[in-house]
């Protein structure tokens, strides 16, 4: 059979952005079961052989995508932190008040913390990291919790929020919230969006002033 001119000059390698695209695809799939199994089995029970063996790929595959398990730990911490930050960042850009816009932080990380990257920001332990990855962590919880402390803080300027100290309620919600990974089960009665709904309402209610609640 003879080969067309096309098939003869086609090129065996895939374009560039095509092999980063499998890459990423790859690294993705790697993380993924890795996080899968750290939930389930705790990062100190599982191995690198065993992510390989789950994915039916050799142990040293695994090393062309992450330099260890440690390695694979932190990515998956920032890859949760990163999913939870965009999607604050997409619910805070609307306007409203300070006890509304604390309400949609509260709704969105509530409904984050019942996914398994959500989880993984509370299930993953910074002290099993390096000290350079454990510093950006502890920078990143510091962020978020600036998020909530402002938030709180403008609800009071505001009005529509009573006057409270806004480092301790932003731990009293934080806590309440970062709880949320522990015990969720995703065959529990209610959706996450319904636990986002409930929690908004339960952790807020006793904050409300008396100025009106501007939504939007």
């Amino acid at each position: 059979m003879t080969r067309s001119a096309a098939n003869e000059n086609a090129s065996p390698w895939l374009p560039a952005e095509d092999r980063e695209k499998a890459r990423d695809q790859k690294m993705e799939a790697v993380q993924d079961m890795a996080l899968t199994l750290f939930i389930e089995q705790g990062y100190h029970h599982v191995t690198m052989n065993e992510v390989a063996e789950r994915l039916n790929v050799t142990k040293p595959a695994l090393y062309n995508y992450f330099r260890s398990k440690e390695d694979i730990l932190y990515s998956c911490w920032m890859s949760g932190h990163e999913r939870l930050q965009q999607r604050i960042s997409a619910e805070l850009g609307a306007g409203g008040s300070g006890l509304s816009r604390l309400r949609r932080l509260v709704r969105v990380y509530a409904e984050t913390m019942t996914t398994t990257y959500g989880k993984s920001l509370v299930l993953l332990d910074e002290r099993d990291m390096d000290d350079m990855n454990r510093r950006t962590i502890l920078a990143r919880k510091r962020d978020l919790d600036g998020v909530f402390r402002a938030l709180i803080a403008e609800g009071v300027a505001d009005g529509s929020i009573r006057p409270t100290d806004p480092r301790m309620t932003a731990f009293a919600i934080a806590g309440a919230l970062n709880w949320i990974g522990h015990w969720h089960r995703a065959d529990g009665p209610m959706t996450p969006e319904e636990i986002g709904e409930d929690f908004a309402l339960r952790l807020t209610a006793g904050l409300e002033g008396k100025a009106p609640i501007v939504s939007e």
